[in-house]
């Protein structure tokens, strides 16, 4: 499916239930931008001067920012993009690979930019936590400066359960994050509305020509404010990814109908107190709340910004196994956390790395001012791919005309171009840590891949013909023995190296042999009729192919239960051994790798998981025969 065209919809009740739940997940990261957008554009290192005319112009610039990069292009349009009901970055990216007729070098291109992008988010992964969580906590500097030495220690703490929680998985508190964003957002709408009370001279900030005027007058500066006014659409990426959970309708009227309408009152009250007292840019958002409630305040904050973070670390969960799946990562441990969504996992390896990353970055930053000088330009970034996917997927598989294709790629390439731009000034700052990060994620994946592409060469150019190979039994061949015999091979029309070196050293086959490919497809989930394909062979020889998308959880004892709906007699797991391919990579004279990349996917290879965990095999069935193979 290429976009949603769902007529029947759900009902009001369980639209507006759903749309609550997706406050919890979706917005988290986007809801806590108030919490230093604004301080960020008056003090930061390009501070804008504190004036009503700019005050207007940032405000204006901040409405449309939200307005035309999260409203329009992906609330209206991308998330039309839909692989079968899922969005992100992965899902784009093999929408837009579809496009007929492309050439090699057009599909490595878009295949390189969604790997970077997917890298792009692992530094949005660390950042958001290590900020949103900062800027809360800081909150207490401003009822007392006493508390400023513990700010940091505090956030720590905050940061360090928050991940040591993630083996529990979201399940047992996922009931509570919905409620408390919904509570968060009308608090934010209520505190703006209140100050814009004393000065609602500040909602004529909606009129575009305050924000050109603040360029007309500001120019360079003004251009580079756009680093800080960013702040305010982080997040905005989040419920394009966040879409197979919740749906586009759920999502397009919480953002339009509640979400938007509660942020930009809550930057519309900062305007106007900062109208009323200059001196309020220290903190706009904590000195827009009563003393006596500051402290509440805080820990309402807190609690947001964790559920931010947590959205974005279960992002970084998913993208792995989605990334794993369609063979960009090796193979590791993923743990389900709830027995009834399938979606909700917990990675050990990547949340204990997250958790080192987000340390490593509140210490070495110590401020979410200083933080916010490396906040942004992945995020601007990936906003820049998702919009040339986009355009790759209006083009081909919508078939829009090149007018229309050419004013969407326009619009929204020149607004993310502007953003990503003014944030390169950033780098020396701070901002060289998520391109770093993303560059070294977008080198393992892309390593990854290419040794795995390179290791399935080498494996076909030895391969025997299937039909050969069983022709040749017919005229006497090993001692069959009782029970069957699965080998997992990539290839179903070849003769898996693994019943090479079985014949080879133990010189028997069974009675029944099955042949097992397990093959992924670019597509978030496969129904159950399509789950399996059985193909009865010649000499008791059977050819199984098991399907899954790339949201699915393999699991090939279960799958392999359907075998007999298709003619074939029932496996019996007692009875039945499972034969893998065990390589071992040795160094080439020839290396078709640069020796560095070499080296790096041999160190790959060895720490995978094997596929035994992966696919869920019974341990005590499977025999590994080893091999070596020069790469």
């Amino acid at each position: 499916m290429v976009h949603s065209n769902n007529t029947v919809g759900p009902s009001k009740s369980s639209l507006a239930a759903i749309s609550v739940a997706a406050m919890g997940v979706v917005y988290g990261d986007i809801g806590t931008s108030p919490l230093y957008t604004m301080k960020e554009v008056f003090n930061g290192p390009h501070a804008v001067a504190v004036s009503p005319d700019n005050l207007l112009g940032i405000l204006s610039l901040i409405f449309w920012a939200l307005t035309i990069t999260v409203s329009l292009k992906y609330v209206m349009f991308i998330t039309r993009a839909d692989n079968r009901g899922e969005g992100g970055i992965m899902a784009l990216t093999s929408l837009a690979m579809r496009t007929r007729g492309a050439g090699p070098g057009m599909l490595w291109l878009m295949s390189v930019l969604g790997i970077f992008g997917a890298g792009l988010f692992y530094g949005d992964a660390v950042i958001t936590p290590a900020m949103s969580v900062l800027s809360a906590v800081e909150g207490l500097e401003v009822a007392t400066p006493m508390f400023k030495p513990y700010v940091v220690p505090i956030t720590i703490a905050v940061l360090c359960g928050l991940f040591i929680f993630q083996p529990r998985g979201t399940a047992s508190v996922g009931a509570l994050f919905g409620p408390i964003m919904l509570f968060w957002f009308g608090t934010l709408g209520v505190l703006g509305l209140w100050n814009i009370l004393k000065h609602p001279a500040v909602i004529a900030a909606i009129n575009p020509w305050y924000a050109v005027h603040f360029f007309l007058e500001n120019r360079s500066h003004a251009y580079l404010a756009l680093g800080a006014v960013v702040l305010a659409i982080t997040g905005g990426e989040a419920l394009y990814a966040d879409m197979g959970h919740f749906g586009r309708r759920s999502i397009k009227w919480a953002w339009l109908g509640y979400v938007f309408p509660c942020l930009y009152l809550n930057y519309l009250g900062q305007g106007a107190l900062i109208l009323d007292n200059p001196a309020a840019v220290k903190n706009p958002f904590f000195m827009l709340v009563p003393n006596e409630l500051l402290y509440p305040m805080v820990g309402l904050a807190t609690a947001a910004t964790v559920i931010a973070s947590q959205a974005v670390i279960s992002g970084a969960f998913s993208l792995t196994s989605q990334a794993m799946q369609l063979g960009y990562c090796p193979r590791v441990q993923v743990k389900f956390t709830s027995e009834r969504e399938k979606g909700q996992i917990y990675i050990p390896n990547i949340n204990w790395l997250l958790l080192l990353a987000v340390i490593v970055l509140v210490l070495g930053f110590k401020s979410s001012s200083n933080l916010a000088s490396a906040y942004g330009i992945a995020v601007t970034l990936t906003m820049m791919i998702d919009t040339l996917l986009a355009f790759v997927v209006v083009r081909a598989l919508w078939n829009w005309n090149w007018l229309q294709a050419g004013l969407f790629l326009a619009l929204f390439l020149v607004v993310d171009f502007a953003f990503f731009s003014a944030n390169l000034v950033k780098i020396l700052d701070g901002g060289w840590f998520p391109l770093a990060l993303g560059l070294g994620v977008f080198t393992l994946l892309a390593t990854w891949k290419r040794g795995r592409t390179l290791l399935y060469e080498r494996l076909q150019q030895d391969s025997i013909p299937l039909d050969s190979f069983i022709t040749s039994l017919q005229y006497g061949g090993p001692h069959r023995v009782e029970g069957t015999g699965i080998f997992m091979t990539t290839r179903p029309d070849g003769v898996p190296r693994a019943m090479l070196h079985n014949l080879l050293h133990n010189k028997v086959l069974h009675q029944r042999v099955i042949l097992l490919n397990v093959n992924m497809e670019d597509i978030p989930h496969v129904d159950d009729a399509e789950r399996i394909g059985v193909e009865q062979l010649r000499e008791g020889f059977y050819r199984v192919i098991v399907n899954y998308g790339f949201k699915d959880d393999p699991n090939v004892p279960l799958a392999l239960e359907q075998c007999s709906k298709h003619g074939m007699a029932p496996i019996e797991m007692m009875e039945t051994s499972f034969f893998l391919g065990r390589e071992t990579i040795v160094p080439n004279r020839v290396p078709a790798m640069p020796l560095w990349r070499q080296i790096l996917f041999m160190w790959m290879f060895r720490n995978a998981g094997t596929a035994t965990d992966f696919f869920k095999l019974p341990t005590n069935r499977v025999v590994e025969l080893g091999t070596q193979v020069e790469l």
